[in-house]
């Protein structure tokens, strides 16, 4: 089986003007050259169309933060995945196979579940409840990023021990329901991601990534990750 290619994702959240926006993706469009690892950027809606102009003709792929299940309606304020297609999307961080954008699906417990000891139980549930009905070939296709909810913008992140035990599990639910599909489906790690941990959490061999949050918003930052250290 080959090795899973790490990806290295920056959700930017509710940041970001257009000109902010368009220079922060030239950074990355120009430092992001390590090979063998994919580099995804995931900026507000109403810079998605900008963003891809800066990308296009890059190996930096574009992802959106959130779309809707239907592709037109009167759903106000929502936005349709083949809007997202058209502004140059190949990503989004919860989406849908059907409409051949790769959904990121995130999971993860709350402080209170993990002090609980219901960390694997919420994981497991949650995972299932992703899954259920994909055909194996279809969960190949997709990423899984393992986000606790206790780590997400707080400075507080799950020690590479931590992370790798719940990313095993996760392997291990995945095998259970959907075969092979488990040693190809990409595992994310997210929640306070930064320079100085990366590298840690990328030795782990259940670790094929991470979801970038605060980190992923100045350039230097963003593409020491990229670059982060192996062995």
């Amino acid at each position: 089986m080959p090795a899973r290619r790490p990806l290295i994702a920056g959700n930017w959240k509710m940041y970001k003007t257009r000109a902010e926006a368009e220079g922060l993706a030239r950074e990355v469009r120009t430092g992001a050259t390590r090979p063998g690892v994919d580099v995804l950027v995931a900026p507000p809606f109403t810079v998605l169309a900008a963003v891809a102009r800066v990308l296009k003709g890059s190996n930096v792929l574009l992802g959106a933060q959130n779309m809707h299940s239907e592709s037109e309606g009167a759903f106000t304020g929502e936005v349709a995945p083949p809007m997202l297609k058209e502004a140059g999307c190949t990503h989004v961080i919860l989406g849908h196979l059907a409409h051949g954008l790769v959904p990121i699906v995130c999971v993860g417990e709350t402080l209170e579940e993990r002090d609980a000891g219901k960390t694997m139980a919420v994981v497991e549930r949650q995972v299932d409840r992703a899954l259920r009905g994909l055909s194996p070939e279809r969960v190949e296709g997709l990423v899984i990023a393992y986000e606790p909810v206790w780590a997400i913008g707080t400075g507080r992140t799950a020690s590479p021990a931590q992370a790798q035990e719940v990313h095993g599990f996760i392997r291990r639910r995945v095998a259970g329901s959907h075969g092979p599909a488990a040693e190809v489906v990409r595992i994310l790690y997210g929640g306070s991601v930064k320079p100085d941990n990366i590298g840690a959490l990328m030795h782990e061999p259940d670790i094929d990534g991470g979801l970038v949050g605060g980190a992923s918003l100045k350039g230097d930052s963003f593409l020491k990750i990229v670059h982060y250290p192996e062995g």
